[in-house]
């Protein structure tokens, strides 16, 4: 069932069940009201990421308290994406457009990678987690990725599950096609590993090259920016062996 973009979605924290009303955050609230200027019985759709979504109608128990009364459920909780994204940081507004466009692709997780050329850094892990959040509510999306804290390579390669092949996008790799290579893996856990803005560096590469569970691809003929490459790459991957197909 397709999502309905005619009506404001929210994301909620609480469990969403019939009839049980929901208190709206102050920010819901000023936005709802102060913004939209909705009222009361009016709808909205409300999601949690665990109950599916549901139409909520907005009742006011007093003049600064908004609700929202779960109706009717629209979508039913789907399973979750588990294409998982390992991205080093980038400086911060193209970090809120890389962490935006991986949940719009279908990232099922968002692992930050620190390596050695990283130029940027985490400094809110609640802002990584309000950027997803508000491109799930703006592209009608159910399941939340989870934001973990970031990991040196090192420590996330040396723990890494071997079952879960990475796909490391390599900007020095000497080809530019990756489709025959990505057609030819069968693993069907995945993980993209984008790196940072300066690249990785040779020992990076000559090591992610040496594990069994790592495949290096190429992203065609032309010198694409950090947050390029992490799109062009989800869409090659989604479309060639992931949830497109």
């Amino acid at each position: 069932m397709r999502a309905n973009f005619r009506m404001q979605r929210l994301f909620v924290e609480t469990d969403i069940t019939l009839d049980t009303p929901i208190a709206a955050t102050a920010d819901q609230f000023n936005y709802l009201v102060n913004v939209l200027r909705l009222a009361a019985d009016a709808q909205v759709l409300v999601f949690n990421g665990r109950h599916g979504e549901w139409r909520a109608r907005l009742a006011f128990p007093s003049r600064k308290k908004l609700m929202l009364e779960p109706v009717e459920q629209t979508r039913p909780q789907p399973e979750p994406s588990d294409l998982h994204y390992l991205f080093a940081p980038l400086k911060t507004g193209r970090l809120d457009y890389l962490v935006q466009k991986a949940v719009e692709m279908g990232a099922g997780l968002l692992q930050p990678v620190m390596t050695q050329h990283v130029q940027g850094k985490i400094t809110s892990m609640d802002r990584l987690a309000a950027n997803v959040i508000e491109a799930a509510e703006q592209c009608g999306i159910l399941s939340v990725p989870p934001v973990m804290t970031p990991k040196k390579l090192g420590e996330l390669l040396d723990g890494w599950p071997g079952d879960r092949r990475i796909i490391f996008c390599d900007e020095g790799d000497e080809g530019q096609n990756p489709v025959p290579i990505l057609g030819a893996i069968r693993e069907t856990r995945l993980a993209l590993l984008i790196g940072p803005e300066g690249g990785f560096s040779e020992e990076e590469r000559r090591m992610l090259r040496s594990l069994p569970f790592v495949t290096a691809i190429p992203l065609g003929p032309r010198i694409l920016r950090a947050d390029t490459a992490a799109v062009a790459a989800l869409a090659i991957i989604q479309a060639s062996i992931g949830d497109w197909r």
